[in-house]
């Protein structure tokens, strides 16, 4: 048996629905809210879940968003208001799996799911769109508090109060916020990225985003 990290403290689920972005309609999924009892977790994601944008959301590399409860005071105090589960659009509402504690590629015990750790999330102006404050997908990639997906390695099914279990550590050390200081601040540190780059377990857009930036910056070190 594994460490115990947390415990899945809200699991929440939407279908996409129609909302207004000025005067365009979308389909967003972004409006989760809790769900009574368990649900089967597929390689793709919840039962009773869904994605309005499949390009920028979804797929086996994000089949599960992960938001941690250690975030909601600050957003409380910054808002005013109360925050409830589901408020970024997560389909796991957690305790104890914060950004620097948790490495991309670590693998964890869900319920009887087994899911692993592929990349921080890169918030969308739906984010904003939903609460009204446009700015708010910069701040959350500003400090840090962003949440992080899960890719699925074996489908089960998992319940609010189930504990997350740590299988195993990936190798290579790489931080949720190491990841996220190279994306969204020091965004010229090439080690660093190299390093991201490094994780076998990396997602695969973030891959193809990261190895494009540092391309272009050794190809402008060696214009230098």
């Amino acid at each position: 048996m594994g460490e115990q990290l947390g415990k899945l403290v809200s699991l929440n689920v939407a279908l996409p629905s129609a909302v207004m972005h000025g005067s365009k309609e979308i389909q967003t999924g972004i409006n989760k809210e809790p769900a009574a009892g368990r649900l089967f977790l597929t390689k793709t994601g919840l039962h009773g879940d869904g994605q309005g944008d499949l390009v920028h959301h979804g797929g086996e590399d994000k089949a599960v968003c992960v938001y941690a409860l250690e975030h909601f005071p600050y957003w409380e105090e910054a808002w005013g208001k109360p925050v409830r589960p589901g408020a970024f659009g997560e389909n796991f509402t957690a305790e104890g799996l914060t950004e620097d504690a948790l490495r991309i590629g670590d693998v964890l015990r869900i319920g009887s799911a087994l899911v692993q750790v592929s990349q921080p999330r890169q918030p969308c102006f739906k984010l904003g769109l939903k609460h009204g404050l446009p700015e708010l997908p910069v701040r959350v990639q500003e400090n840090g508090y962003t949440g992080f997906y899960f890719r699925v390695l074996e489908e089960g099914e998992v319940g609010a109060g189930d504990s997350f279990v740590l299988e195993r550590r990936d190798s290579a050390g790489i931080t949720l916020q190491e990841a996220n200081r190279v994306m969204h601040t020091d965004k010229k540190d090439a080690a660093g990225i190299a390093n991201v780059l490094n994780v076998a377990a990396l997602s695969a857009s973030w891959r193809e985003t990261l190895g494009s930036r540092l391309a272009k910056l050794e190809a402008d070190a060696d214009r230098t």
